[in-house]
């Protein structure tokens, strides 16, 4: 089963100057080694954006170019405005890019690999499935 890595997940593994073990990390390894680790333009685009050095923002973007985008079609955009709108309805704030997580989990049967908390709330009104 591949899995959708979310950006927190990556920028922990990546973007972090110590290189601490923790269960997540461990966990991306082994998806990267059964190449289960999916990633989307979306999610690269976040991890590189903010890096002001030109060296590790070229590291960085040259570590990330082994895993491919996965393609994404209109009907991504769309399941992802009409999560924005269900949850804005019950009062759930969230980003456009989570929201197109979630859409892409849901329209591509995967799992969202995260530990950010906002997709606890996404789960109790979305069909979306974490890791």
């Amino acid at each position: 089963m591949n899995v959708l890595v979310d950006t927190c997940i990556w920028s922990m593994a990546l973007r972090r100057k110590t290189n601490i073990e923790s269960p997540e990390i461990n966990n991306l390894k082994e998806l990267i080694l059964d190449s289960r680790a999916i990633l989307m333009g979306a999610i690269r685009q976040e991890l590189l954006s903010g890096i002001s050095k030109k060296l590790q923002f070229n590291h960085l973007k040259n570590h990330l170019r082994a895993f491919p985008d996965l393609e994404l079609k209109m009907e991504d955009f769309e399941l992802a405005t009409d999560f924005f709108n269900t949850c804005r309805k019950k009062g759930i704030q969230g980003s456009n890019t989570d929201f197109l997580i979630c859409a892409v989990s849901v329209n591509h049967k995967i799992p969202i690999f995260t530990v950010d908390n906002d997709f606890l709330l996404y789960k109790k009104n979305l069909p979306i499935q974490l890791y």
